[in-house]
């Protein structure tokens, strides 16, 4: 009997800090923040007392969301 296992690649979760984050999106700090707060952009997750990062996964799902309603 053979037993076949298919490989998995798992893909690390990377973060980006706001810098990083603006260059991404094309948008300002200030109106990341007010999206954040209005539920309209990937919520930050906290990296320690004084520091936040945005899961790039979520940030590029969100750009993605962007552009498909743009093209419907």
């Amino acid at each position: 009997m053979t037993v076949q296992f298919q490989a998995t690649a798992i893909q690390p979760r990377r973060i980006v800090r706001m810098p990083a984050l603006l260059e991404r999106v094309g948008l300002s700090e200030s109106e990341v923040r007010r999206r954040i707060k209005a539920g309209t952009f990937p919520r930050p997750v906290k990296l320690g007392p004084r520091a936040i990062g945005f899961v790039v996964a979520d940030v590029d799902a969100w750009l993605d969301a962007l552009t498909t309603r743009e093209a419907a």
